[in-house]
């Protein structure tokens, strides 16, 4: 049946590995983590040995491409979703390697009981007892050999267990081998679709499974590409990030010879002995930096486009195209693995004030501000000491108004747009004029600081700015918010949650307002206990004239008021009840908005 979009087609399991090993499919997982429980594959080999249905899978077939001498060179068909699938079987079936979460290549073996009475016990992820036990075939991949013989294993199979029939043990096996004729359901998507579509599709037919990303479909070009080195690029991206999180894993990439070879191998291996984990980019994230600051353009779907080599105005595919959009993907990762442009930019990131994870609440933000100094290291109009104070305005700037939150591909297109046509000097003055007005910063931010989100931005800009300005602790001189943040400290109330719902403030949304947090040692935090501000601040009052310290270790008048400015508490705190507290979010918000004001303004 052919429609417009697709042809649907019946392929047996047996053709399916064949166009895999001939590689005419292309499976981009085989090269990642198989993240299938080794259950699920006995489950699937249980469901093609009954004949039940197992699911379509969705192949999307490379555009052919006219090559320099004017010929076409045939696109390659890409499997995009039933990958897992397919793998099970090349690792049940075909007897091949998988790869675990640490990319060591391991076999998944599946048992056969010919002869079980009990159907739920016919299948078995392979132990020792398989081994051990004569009546279990403990490898079925060995039957799907070529050479096997069901009726000479018959013979064999009825020699150490007594009393069997070999008619009986022949009739199971071939049942077994029938497998490979079962049919599986294959949806060919035409190469002529625009990813929106192949999306739309992929979402309809698979809408319980993992949504496709536009960066799936990018390290599915990367892999069926062996001409432009597109997947040695790819595991070079895979590793990057797995490497980032876990460097530790660096052990295991010694083992991967091909790499080791490559020209990427040396440029990630400082990642061994990193630990931060203030940027820790999964591949969607450094696709996009990568793609970004290389070609000027914001939305990932244009890579999948050019790789393909798509020519944007006659719409034809070319093969120059797709060579010189891989030697700019290529520059594009090679900059982003630098081991310089990386630390200078978390060094940046951290300069700002943001010295752990947990301040950090977009990573598409994040994204943008390492595209930002990747590009302005090729800016003339910028000096290279002035990029990470420009980097860190941008950032906190983009944060503090949540600009690539909503539809962020569109809105990164366009800033890339804007700096290549005005220049970065000119877009961040125009943008610090419309997004940054007085009103912005009097009424705006005190105004989004009305939450109860711990997570808000602009609470985590609270934070940082204090951490940049090297704020003390409150009660505190020496302690810094920063101490408290990366080593140990929490959030508490300046008016105590028990003593607000005991006094009739009992809606969560109310007590737990940000204007309401702050981080306090914790010797501090039980020595306030659930008293009224007026009582524990007039008590360290009182400790700044008699010098016996009750909280913490303020002991004059002057450290007291510095203390309340740099954690913006307003001065009439001594009075403040609970009937005060209203008053007291609205003040604190106003100071906590003037205090990113002059930090935005300072960087």
């Amino acid at each position: 049946m052919t429609g417009e979009k697709f042809t649907l087609m019946q392929y047996s399991v047996h053709a399916i590995l064949g166009l895999i090993d001939a590689e005419d499919f292309v499976i981009p997982e085989i090269q990642r983590p198989f993240v299938w429980k080794r259950s699920q594959v006995r489950d699937l080999i249980d469901s093609l040995y009954n004949g039940y249905p197992t699911g379509y899978i969705i192949t999307w077939k490379n555009p052919d491409i006219k090559t320099k001498d004017g010929g076409k060179a045939n696109g390659k068909k890409v499997l995009i979703d039933g990958q897992q699938r397919v793998t099970a079987l090349m690792a049940a079936i075909s007897g091949k390697e998988v790869l675990d979460d640490d990319f060591n290549k391991e076999r998944i073996k599946i048992a056969f009981n010919p002869l079980t009475e009990d159907e739920t016990k016919r299948f078995a992820v392979q132990d020792a007892s398989h081994l051990k036990d004569k009546k279990w075939i403990p490898d079925i991949s060995g039957v799907f050999e070529p050479e096997f013989d069901p009726f000479e294993f018959s013979i064999a199979y009825c020699e150490v267990n007594e009393g069997v029939k070999p008619n009986l043990v022949n009739k199971a096996i071939t049942e077994l081998k029938s497998i490979a004729n079962r049919q599986i359901g294959v949806i060919e998507l035409d190469a002529t679709l625009d990813i929106d579509e192949v999306t739309e599709i992929f979402i309809r037919i698979n809408s319980k499974g993992t949504p496709l990303s536009q960066s799936d479909f990018v390290m599915s070009k990367m892999a069926a590409d062996s001409v432009h080195n597109g997947s040695m690029m790819r595991k070079t991206v895979d590793y990057f990030c797995h490497l980032a999180v876990k460097p530790d894993f660096y052990s295991h990439l010694l083992n991967d010879k091909e790499f080791q070879d490559s020209k990427y191998a040396d440029k990630i291996k400082w990642l061994a002995n990193d630990h931060d984990d203030i940027y820790d980019p999964d591949y969607g994230d450094m696709l996009r930096v990568s793609f970004m600051h290389q070609f000027r353009r914001g939305k990932l779907a244009d890579l999948v486009s050019l790789l393909s080599g798509r020519d944007f105005i006659t719409k034809e595919f070319r093969d120059d195209i797709v060579e010189n959009s891989y030697k700019k993907l290529d520059e594009g990762i090679m900059n982003f693995i630098n081991k310089y442009n990386f630390s200078q930019f978390i060094m940046a990131i951290k300069g700002a004030g943001f010295v752990s994870s947990k301040l950090l609440n977009s990573r598409m933000t994040l994204d943008f501000a390492y595209t930002l100094y990747l590009m302005l290291l090729n800016d003339p109009e910028i000096p290279n000491a002035q990029i990470k104070r420009y980097v860190q305005k941008w950032f906190v700037l983009t944060t503090l108004t949540s600009r690539y939150i909503g539809s962020p591909e569109t809105q990164m297109d366009r800033d890339m747009r804007n700096i290549s046509e005005k220049g970065f000097l000119k877009f961040l003055s125009e943008v610090e004029e419309s997004a940054l007005s007085e009103t912005f910063w009097s009424i705006t931010l005190p105004q989004d600081m009305e939450t109860s989100s711990i997570n808000s931005p602009a609470f985590n800009i609270f934070l940082a700015a204090q951490i940049n300005q090297n704020c003390n602790s409150l009660m505190m001189n020496g302690t810094k918010i920063s101490d408290l943040i990366t080593i140990s400290g929490d959030v508490h109330h300046i008016f105590p949650k028990s003593y607000l719902k005991k006094n009739g403030v009992t809606s969560k949304t109310k007590y737990n307002q940000i204007a309401n947090y702050i981080y306090l040692d914790t010797q501090v935090n039980k020595a306030i206990s659930d008293d009224a501000p007026a009582i524990y601040f007039t008590k360290v009052k009182e400790q700044c004239e008699t010098k016996n310290i009750v909280f913490g270790n303020l002991s004059t008048k002057e450290m007291l008021n510095e203390n309340l400015e740099e954690n913006c508490i307003p001065n009439n705190i001594f009075e403040m009840t609970v009937e005060n507290y209203d008053e007291f979010l609205q003040e604190r918000r106003k100071l906590m908005a003037k205090l990113i004001q002059e930090y935005y303004e300072g960087l």
